[in-house]
């Protein structure tokens, strides 16, 4: 289930929110920026699916976004626990970070945990299946997948360029706890 954990900035020990109301959490969310909805990911993925099928699968959804948007790339990031490359794919995404464009996410298939950095607070919303999610450019953040990463998600992007990440300097994600990834 879909939950937003609001924390000062300062402090992970005392919770100021703790949601799974698609509402609540829409309405925290927009209050800083952050677009959130719920989709519906109907579509069930074979195991070996690749891209090109989970694009074919959702190009309904993300026709629909591009109108919305302009959104000029679209790809696909698949993690599964059995990827060799799992933990410096972890890695990659785990010190805050901003982007010059949107991340656009739509959750596909399994669950990971965004961390936003907005307002003195840290918001920490994770994101499963039938998730929308849009993070605005400029925005600090972190990804964490987890130790057992299991998540597909459509991105799209505003440029071609597609992710590129510039690194704030700030340790504030090794402050916060890790997104354990396990059964949920």
């Amino acid at each position: 289930m879909s939950r937003l954990t609001v924390y000062p900035e300062d402090s992970a020990s005392q919770a100021e929110l703790d949601t799974a109301d698609a509402r609540q959490i829409e309405g925290a969310l927009r209050s800083i920026g952050v677009r959130f909805e719920r989709w519906q990911a109907a579509r069930t993925l074979a195991a070996a699916a690749g891209d090109a099928e989970v694009l074919s699968a959702y190009q309904s959804e993300i026709d629909q976004l591009k109108r919305e948007r302009a959104y000029q790339s679209v790809d696909v990031v698949r993690l599964l626990p059995d990827n060799p490359k799992k933990d410096e794919m972890r890695g990659k995404f785990l010190e805050e970070h901003i982007h010059d464009d949107d991340e656009v996410r739509f959750f596909v298939e399994g669950r990971g945990m965004f961390y936003l950095h907005a307002g003195g607070k840290v918001h920490l919303m994770l994101c499963e299946r039938d998730d929308l999610i849009s993070v605005p450019a400029g925005m600090r953040h972190w990804f964490d997948m987890g130790p057992a990463p299991h998540f597909t998600a459509v991105r799209l992007f505003t440029t071609p360029d597609g992710w590129v990440a510039r690194f704030t300097g700030d340790p504030i994600a090794r402050r916060f706890p890790a997104y354990d990834s396990g059964p949920g």
